[in-house]
């Protein structure tokens, strides 16, 4: 199962609609509690996290790093190819990759195909 947390639906709805359509298990998680009841029932095998959430973003990067059954578990941190900031925040905080925006939506199916096979996925900062 692949987890995601996204600033608004037009997102949330792109990677559900997304996954669904190619077979894959997809779960939303808002906060950190919704992730620790998701790790609490499903097989998690990786985290889709949107920076423009905010602090809820990081947040749930570090309690998943926390775990020590998840500390390979696949994190990939998007945003605004802007989020310079950000993306460095995220990959402290215990993100595998970060990518643009951009480079996300181009490349979606590829990004899911590869997480839900254990796969790890590059870091792309271009739009």
């Amino acid at each position: 199962m692949l987890l995601y947390l996204a600033a608004d639906l037009l997102w949330a709805s792109k990677i559900k609609s997304t996954a669904d359509a190619m077979g894959i298990a997809a779960r939303p998680v808002r906060n950190v509690e919704m992730l620790a009841a998701r790790l609490a029932d499903s097989p998690v095998k990786a985290l889709l996290v949107d920076l423009d959430a905010g602090p809820p973003a990081l947040d749930v990067i570090r309690h998943l790093r926390a775990q020590p059954a998840h500390a390979a578990t696949p994190v990939v941190a998007f945003g605004p190819h802007v989020l310079v900031e950000a993306f460095a925040a995220a990959k402290a905080a215990g993100a595998s990759a970060v990518m643009a925006r951009g480079s996300l939506q181009a490349g979606l199916p590829g990004v899911l195909t590869s997480l839900a096979g254990g796969g790890a996925v590059e870091s792309v900062m271009h739009d």
